[in-house]
């Protein structure tokens, strides 16, 4: 049998990874996202899987881009974006500064 070309389990666990984030019940994001109370459980339990559709009012409702829902080690994607945005807007030598200081802070782990 060939491998699937998505991890199917990574979609579930990516929900509730999002979800707890928020403290959101599964029964208050199913009734967020419109749908029936159990929705969100029979997708964290694999009974389901969300449609295309329905991963993008997923991402929608939490704010990321379906990207930012496949990059699990960015953990605060909207913050990420925001500051891409203005990073794009900044001299060379600003963003020498800025480069600079996530290194030091880097360091300090």
């Amino acid at each position: 049998m060939s491998e699937e070309p998505i991890d199917l389990q990574y979609i579930r666990d990516r929900i509730t990874t999002l979800r707890t984030a928020k403290g959101l019940s599964e029964r208050k994001l199913s009734t967020e996202l419109g749908h029936s109370l159990g929705y969100i459980n029979n997708i964290s339990t694999g009974k389901s899987l969300p449609s295309m559709t329905e991963l993008f009012a997923i991402c929608a409702y939490f704010q990321i881009t379906p990207e930012d829902f496949f990059q699990s080690e960015n953990m605060h994607p909207i913050t990420v974006r925001m500051l891409l945005r203005k990073l794009n807007s900044l001299s060379k030598d600003d963003l020498r500064s800025i480069k600079n200081l996530i290194y030091e802070l880097g360091e300090k782990e």
